[in-house]
């Protein structure tokens, strides 16, 4: 019989579904990712040890999320780099547009011990829990887990009396 230690991870497959769902609907999906030494990526874009990539069709050249690595293309600062990212550093993929998406809790790497990290990486301070439980995003505008209204409120009523009616053209 297996336990839960001994079933693969949803993780890659929750990041591939919500990356299909911000592409479906039109929306730019951002990956945030913590670094360590595994992690692929221009260190100088690093900050606080997390880095957030745009991994949307126009932002990547062959972006492939596979169960353990998503890897891709991307320019930074004009150059061309070559993105690895293992799956379990990716700590949330949401939409930048609406901020919705999915935080995941920080996962140990397997072999490679919790102190070491890359030179622009920085540790938790002591005493912080790593191992963070799954967090509500939200959006810019404060507004979380609210999906905006499909219509968009009606104008105001113009005054009523006198004059003509017209037209404004909206674009």
């Amino acid at each position: 019989m297996m336990n839960a230690q001994d079933l693969p991870s949803t993780r890659p497959y929750l990041v591939r579904a919500l990356y299909e769902w911000c592409t479906d609907n039109g929306f730019t999906p951002y990956l945030v990712v913590r670094v360590n030494e595994a992690v692929q990526v221009p260190r100088e874009y690093v900050n606080n040890g997390e880095i957030v990539l745009n991994v949307s069709y126009d932002a990547t050249s062959g972006l492939h999320i596979g169960n353990d690595f998503i890897e891709f293309k991307a320019r930074f600062g004009g150059k061309p780099r070559d993105i690895l990212v293992p799956v379990h550093r990716v700590i949330a993929i949401y939409a930048r547009e609406n901020g919705q998406g999915m935080a995941f809790p920080l996962e140990e790497d397997e072999g490679v011990p919790s102190d070491i990290t890359s030179p622009a990486a920085e540790p938790a301070p002591a005493g912080e829990n790593t191992d963070r439980a799954p967090v509500q995003l939200q959006s810019i505008d404060g507004h979380a887990g609210q999906v905006p209204d499909k219509k968009p409120p009606r104008p105001p009523r113009p005054p009523a009396g006198g004059g003509r009616p017209s037209l404004k053209r909206v674009k």
